[in-house]
């Protein structure tokens, strides 16, 4: 214990690094700030209705975690994070589409810029399909959104077409000023700044949440969901730190004078090589149907298709919504690992470095026994995704609880940015001769 305070109070002496937690914090306090100040035009009293009446179980209960819970609010900042992650993801997925996008990636910095003004733009366009869909459906009392289908509450009383310009135009800019906010995080603070505040939002959910989960379950059912939780946090830690170390060997060269190479060095691939990213994508997908059909004509044909959709979509502790979302789950962690790491190109770079792989000839059979490792190490990753997801889903389903904020989700953002920030502190704190975090 007292090498922990010993250690933070390190992170103190250092004056840059100081600053940039500070500010980082300075950041967290206006954003959270944001994140509860509602949009004109919103009746509080229904606001308040709606929060006490609905369980924020559903699909959109997910996009509710990743906005702190502004986004039952109707907040400034009630999208949250949610339309830059979408837009990051899909500008990823495209790369291997569109050779335009492949071409500034290997641009390096400029193509990079190039990506990123692109992914702004896409993600403006997302956050005003979102806003003007979630202004359709709040008016509707949330449309079953948050798994409850019973609510009549009318957060837009005065519903005409100035007052959802205005509130989609009010949550677009918010969207717009916590990208920019994101941003400064990572050029002037510490952490990846969008990972931080998405870590901000799941630790802002859960003391309000695990109240509910003891006023609904009692004192037993908590205490097993605590130990669960525990069980599952030492579990991601384990997994987000493993990895295939694959053995590579340079050949010896002289270059003038010296020599260079005769080096062996190893090529680190994780179990979880997606990390979060397929579960946010596979929510994203169960989340649009949901909100389309809220918009859809409420009779005949259609009526029917929102009902199937609400009974079976809507409700994470319903079988089809369970077997989808690991489907999804599974499928977009072998894609997203396969656009992350290419291992032709990976092949090509030992080639031309002069190095091999022990016991693997040069060039194809360098890149065919890469894409088996790949294929191999990706199972388990994505198995394992999968179960984190799904766990809190089996507990709804068996104990009937409605809310659950330690799901494996948040656990596995909540350790994924707690370990990067720290190791991002402690590089800071061993180059200035500090001992750090991590060790």
């Amino acid at each position: 214990m007292r090498s922990t305070f010993s250690n933070l109070a390190n992170m103190f002496r250092v004056p840059d690094l100081r600053n940039k937690v500070l500010f980082t914090l300075l950041i967290i306090f206006l954003y959270r700030l944001g994140s509860n100040i509602p949009c004109p035009g919103i009746s509080w009293t229904q606001v308040k209705s709606l929060e006490s009446s609905s369980n924020h179980s559903g699909v959109v209960g997910f996009l509710a975690l990743f906005s702190g819970g502004a986004l039952t609010k109707m907040a400034v900042f009630g999208l949250g994070i949610m339309p830059y992650i979408t837009s990051s993801i899909i500008i990823q997925l495209m790369i291997v589409v569109i050779p335009k996008f492949e071409q500034w990636r290997e641009e390096g910095a400029v193509g990079q810029k190039k990506l990123t003004q692109v992914t702004r733009y896409l993600t403006i366009a997302l956050a005003i399909m979102q806003s003007t869909g979630l202004a359709y459906v709040f008016h509707n009392g949330g449309g079953g959104l948050f798994g409850s289908t019973s609510l009549n509450i009318d957060l837009i009383p005065n519903f005409t077409i100035p007052r959802v310009l205005l509130l989609v135009l009010t949550m677009t800019a918010g969207t717009v000023v916590v990208m920019w906010l994101g941003e400064l995080i990572t050029q002037r603070g510490v952490g990846q700044g969008m990972s931080v505040l998405i870590f901000t939002n799941v630790v802002a959910t859960m003391p309000s949440g695990g109240a509910a989960v003891k006023a609904d379950a009692g004192w037993l059912k908590f205490a097993v969901i605590i130990a669960v939780s525990l069980a599952l946090l030492v579990a991601i830690v384990f997994i987000e730190q493993g990895q295939r170390r694959i053995p590579v060997t340079f050949a010896k060269r002289v270059v003038g004078r010296r020599m260079y190479g005769g080096q062996s060095t190893y090529i680190p691939m994780k179990v979880n090589t997606g990390g979060v990213v397929p579960i946010i994508f596979a929510s994203s997908i169960l989340y649009f149907p949901i909100l389309i059909s809220n918009v859809l004509p409420s009779h005949g044909f259609w009526k029917s298709v929102q009902t199937w959709i609400s009974q079976h979509l809507a409700q994470p502790n319903n079988l089809w919504y369970i077997f989808l979302y690991g489907l999804m789950i599974i499928l977009f962690a072998y894609f997203y690992a396969a656009v992350t790491f290419d291992p032709q190109q990976q092949a090509d770079i030992i080639r031309k470095q002069g190095g091999y792989i022990p016991g693997i000839r040069p060039g194809p059979h360098t890149e065919r026994h890469l894409q088996q490792i790949l294929n191999r190490i990706t199972l388990p990753g994505a198995l394992w995704l999968a179960a984190i997801a799904l766990i809190p889903s089996l507990m709804l389903a068996v104990w009937n609880i409605q809310n659950y904020p330690f799901a494996g989700t948040s656990l596995l953002i909540a350790v994924g940015v707690s370990l990067e920030t720290m190791k991002q502190v402690d590089s800071q704190l061993m180059l200035r001769n500090y001992e750090g975090f991590l060790k």
